[in-house]
């Protein structure tokens, strides 16, 4: 019997490259723009080139990276038009996605959304734009989870992937000092069991912020 161990170590490094870059993207680590190179990943990251290859190329078909015709591989840099496109799509997705997770929203869920919206507002105290996003994710994705509406979810996780590197340099444009007040109305229309208040809350907090982007 052949060994497989050779095809699995390089699907494992592929698999592990494209989470690693995945993650970087959706959460604002990479500039808008930032242009990339196969050697380069695979340099920084300990792979070859074809786990490198592998992984930007699942990258580029999720809309995380784009490839020119010229084969330069970049973070997504958003035309306003297209920021109101994505921001549209949260508009529609999140809240419905909110609305189903509401008959879910037991007590614990609604415990580990606060917590969450804690590291948040520390985040945003420490001018900590990576764990800004990465904690304002991580509070829409586990309220999400409860709404059992995994083909949605990976759609909106799409359209993150997308603004991830956006999302950074609005950061920097807003200077923020406190955390936005959405994520505390989400929560009291979550206890309340009050769908109408959690959908205008969702509604609000992920389309008002990239507004500002809009020049």
């Amino acid at each position: 019997m052949l060994n497989p161990r050779p095809l699995d170590a390089t699907a494992a490094a592929h698999e592990r490259l494209y989470r690693t870059l995945r993650g970087q993207v959706m959460h604002g680590e990479l500039a808008p723009g930032q242009p990339l190179t196969l050697r380069g990943l695979a340099k920084a990251h300990g792979v070859s080139m074809t786990p490198a290859r592998e992984a930007v190329r699942r990258l580029v078909a999720e809309g995380a990276l784009t490839l020119s015709s010229s084969g330069r591989v970049s973070t997504p840099e958003l035309s306003n038009e297209r920021i109101e496109e994505l921001a549209s799509i949260r508009a529609l997705l999140e809240p419905e996605l909110a609305s189903r997770a509401l008959p879910r929203a037991h007590f614990a869920l609604i415990d580990r959304l606060v917590a969450i919206n804690t590291l948040n507002a520390e985040a945003v105290a420490r001018h900590d734009a990576v764990g800004y996003i990465r904690t304002n994710l991580e509070f829409h994705r586990t309220l999400y989870l409860r709404a059992q509406a995994p083909a949605m979810l990976a759609m909106v996780e799409t359209v993150w992937l997308q603004l991830g590197p956006t999302m950074r340099a609005l950061y920097g444009r807003l200077r923020r000092g406190t955390a936005p007040p959405h994520h505390r109305m989400i929560v009291a229309a979550l206890k309340a069991g009050d769908e109408p208040a959690l959908r205008l809350a969702l509604r609000t907090d992920v389309t008002q912020g990239l507004r500002h982007l809009i020049i």
